[in-house]
């Protein structure tokens, strides 16, 4: 800082520098009091703002675009997490604060940050203490941002602690490439210690002049010491100012200073106050290089409204051998691309997932295969996984008598799928509940939340409320709410043979057989003689011929072409309605028939009644805040048990209910042993379950391709029918069950058949008795009295037995009688017949 008031005792106009960000805030505090345009090629932090210093101007990239880049890089690989080693300087603190915000814009984040003092690079000791508790940690994912002789001693520290080999991934920021372009070459045991890391270089277009300068460079230096691209912005920095400077001139500027009427002289110390004084043209200076606009050694030198150069973009570099090779670049325009910048800035913008590319990398440990990013701590500590403990349907989990252990369904799927994982996964089951009712749910994941545990495995049904707290892994099984009722068997009924047809389809079908049987009629009475006679016979012939259609039973002939087709027809529509009926009969009179009250969750939420759930389940929460069920309504049950007590007492008892809500899962399980009840309506929400771990974790990613596996190879199908088929009463058997046919079912028939008997009997009785009275003689013996009753009798029996001639032939008979009497009437009179 004395240095730079120093500065300011000589009528300075102008401050190149300086090349450290931590000199630079000081360096802008006093530029700005006096007014003085501070142009810096290599303070790179990003909280160096115009806002706060007006008077200082970054003539290179700011960290906080290499940040971002790093940023999508790690988002590009899929790492969540990331350990920051950094310097402990203002340099070190303000990046690593902005990689923290640019990490968490992408879901990533910092897990642990390593502060190395700068007064380290004489003392290996602490720096390998620091990087000691880094190998403990769970990520593998380093961002080293230091200066370049803490960075070189970091990573020979690494390669003594075997931190450069196999699954280790090392971020260093543009530190090490100015360091690789300006030690040319580099020492062979430094390059040996940083093999398969990557690096950030900010982008310098390449051109005519810029390999013109660095012929120039290299005649002049002897090729010992290379020029990196800080060593460029400096040489543009130079012709910024001059440029400005000459414009001031061409404006009409004149170099003047004023005292400065806040600094108190005092004769004490080496610093002259009283020289110190402000630059009267600092503003106009200062508009002039923001106003700067041509084409130096790193391209375009212009600034944007945020007094940032144009066109942010670095080259990433993988350090390989005995040097390094380009595997991208990363732009502010398009991110990451395996194109250069300037082909970029002639297209559209486009940073889609799929336009993100890089080259292959060679990662620590010489290898092309990407690094997982993270392995578990090395500390002894095991994953703290809570599993619920549950007081009922223990098939699912539950805790083994006397042991830790836990068993069930959920954790035979847990401990395939991380058998299947390329690691180990030591962790140990904490129960998570009383005992003495089963846990809630939503408390056990939110314990992830608070650090109590490190995962959650059980019955853990994924749902909105908790995917905003974890993340689950692919759901192992299927589940939905549904509904359980209990049902009624509906009786068939006296009346069931006139359930098959409506009362429209009875009318229908009977008006047909009367139709049919006049338009038969009508065709065929000119033709045939079996539809001629007396009116009252035609009737009769008419209702009989039709409805003795039905059972194919007709004995009159057909004989006119219309009448046999209308016949034909009609006989095919018979044989369709007589076996539909015959059909839908067959199934009321042996298929059970079932009555449900409730129909479905519609029933429920419109109706008042007492709904039951199970203690624990998401299913309070979905009924009260989804369907908005009154509180008052929703009764809680914690077994099986008390499923089966409630839906028997039903709604109008106490403690009843007239249904319940409840997964999928457990209603199948519940069924099993109760056939007195039924899931009615449909499955009303879609979910599964799964297993819960923190956010962005990547055990959870890793799980869920195991699931997978899991259910490719039948292992996930093989656990279900081991825990869960166990059923002696399945709904599809009790559906399918069918009752001896009763007597209730058809005595309305048989009540038909005997009143139509009895009524036709009584006719005939009556027939009987009048044709007895008018056959029996007018003048009766009245000296036979006693034998008169056996006689009436025997007379009832000979009518009762006689035969009785058919119409035909009566009539034949009449006419024969007939033609006899007017035979002799004939003789009598004379007459020749």
């Amino acid at each position: 800082m004395v240095e730079v008031l120093q500065l300011m005792e000589n009528e300075t106009v102008a401050i190149i520098g300086p090349q450290s960000s931590v000199v630079a805030h000081i360096s802008s505090q006093v530029a700005t009091e006096f007014q003085v345009p501070l142009v810096s090629f290599s303070a790179t932090d990003p909280t160096l703002s115009a806002l706060q210093f007006p008077f200082f101007v970054r003539a290179a990239q700011s960290d906080l675009f290499q940040m971002t880049a790093i940023a999508e890089i790690v988002e590009f690989y899929k790492w969540k997490e990331v350990i920051a080693i950094y310097v402990d300087d203002d340099y070190g603190w303000n990046g690593i604060a902005t990689l923290g915000d640019k990490l968490a814009e992408r879901r990533c984040k910092i897990t642990y940050k390593v502060g190395i003092s700068p007064d380290s690079v004489d003392n290996r000791a602490q720096v390998m203490d620091q990087l000691v508790k880094v190998a403990l940690m769970e990520s593998r994912v380093m961002i080293l941002h230091v200066n370049p002789k803490l960075g070189t001693l970091v990573f020979s520290v690494a390669k003594y602690l075997q931190m450069m080999g196999n699954g280790y991934v090392w971020i260093a920021t543009d530190w090490l490439t100015s360091l690789l372009d300006s030690v040319v070459p580099l020492p062979f045991e430094k390059m040996e210690s940083m093999q398969g890391v990557i690096s950030l270089r900010q982008h310098t277009a390449e051109s005519d002049k810029k390999r013109a300068f660095l012929s120039r460079w290299n005649k002049l230096t002897g090729g010992s010491l290379g020029l990196n691209t800080y060593g460029l912005y400096a040489y543009d920095s130079v012709w910024m100012v001059a440029h400005a400077i000459d414009k001031f001139f061409s404006q009409g500027g004149v170099v003047t200073h004023s005292n400065d009427s806040k600094l108190h002289f005092s004769e004490s110390g080496d610093l002259h106050l009283e020289a110190m004084t402000i630059f009267d043209g600092g503003n106009r200076l200062l508009n002039n290089i923001l106003e700067s606009d041509f084409v130096g050694l790193t391209g375009a030198i212009k600034f944007d409204l945020d007094r940032s150069l144009i066109h942010p973009a670095y080259d990433i570099i993988n350090v390989i051998g005995t040097g390094s090779r380009r595997v991208g670049y990363w732009s502010n325009y398009s991110g990451l691309s395996i194109d250069a910048p300037e082909i970029l800035y002639s297209k559209p913008p486009n940073r889609s997932h799929a336009n993100q590319k890089l080259y292959e990398v060679i990662w620590p440990g010489n290898t092309i295969e990407k690094p997982r990013g993270w392995v578990f701590p090395n500390n002894g500590k095991l994953l703290k996984i809570g599993v619920p403990l549950r007081v009922s349907y223990k098939e699912f989990v539950s805790k083994i008598k006397g042991t830790e252990n836990f068993q069930g369904f959920c954790i035979d799927v847990f401990t395939a799928a991380v058998n299947l994982l390329p690691y180990a996964v030591p962790h140990e089951f904490i129960a998570f509940g009383d005992g003495h009712h089963n846990p809630n749910y939503t408390d056990l994941v939110y314990g992830i939340t608070t650090g109590k545990f490190d995962a959650v495995v059980g019955d853990i049904a994924i749902v909105t409320s908790r995917t905003r707290l974890v993340d689950f892994t692919l759901p192992y099984t299927a589940s939905g709410l549904v509904v359980v009722a209990p049902f009624k068997k509906r009786n068939t009924g006296a009346w069931a043979f006139l359930h098959p047809f409506s009362p429209a389809m009875w009318m229908v079908t009977a008006s047909f057989f009367f139709f049919i049987g006049i338009v038969v009629w009508i065709l065929e009475h000119r033709t045939n003689d079996e539809f001629r006679g007396p009116p009252k016979r035609q009737c009769i012939t008419i209702l009989w011929f039709s409805f003795s259609t039905l059972f194919f039973a007709h004995k009159e002939n057909t004989i006119s072409t219309l009448g046999r087709l209308v016949l034909i027809i009609w006989l095919f529509v018979v044989l369709i309605v007589n076996s539909s009926y015959t059909a839908s009969l067959t199934s009321i009179l042996t298929v059970q028939q079932l009555y449900f009250p409730i129909t479905g969750i519609e029933t429920l939420r419109e109706g008042d009644e007492p709904i039951g759930f199970q203690v624990g389940s998401f299913a309070e929460r979905y009924l009260r805040e989804e369907l908005n069920i009154s509180k008052s309504r929703l009764i809680p049950l914690g077994s099986p048990e008390e499923y089966a007590k409630a839906l028997e007492l039903g709604p109008d008892k106490e403690g009843g209910v007239a249904a319940i809500v409840d997964e999928l899962l457990y209603v199948e399980s519940f069924l099993s042993r109760q056939c007195s009840f039924r899931v009615v309506g449909q499955e009303f929400t879609k979910s599964g379950w799964g297993f819960a771990f923190p956010r962005d974790s990547p055990l959870a990613v890793d799980l869920s391709t195991a699931i997978l596996q899991l259910s490719e190879n039948g292992d996930l199908q093989r656990i279900h029918d081991k825990w869960l088929v166990k059923s002696a009463c399945t709904m599809e058997n009790a559906e399918l069950e069918s009752d001896r046919l009763q007597l209730k079912s058809f005595w309305g028939l048989f009540l038909i058949c005997g009143i139509v008997c009895f009524i036709a009997l009584a006719i005939y009785c009556f027939q009987i008795i009048r044709q007895l009275y008018h056959t029996e003689p007018e003048e009766p013996d009245l000296s036979s009295n006693s034998g008169s009753h056996s006689n009436r009798l025997r007379r009832i029996i000979s009518l009762l037995d006689e035969k009785k001639e058919s119409s035909k032939r009566g009539s034949k008979r009449r006419k024969v009688e007939k033609s006899s009497e007017n035979d002799k009437n004939n003789d009598h009179l004379g007459v020749d017949p």
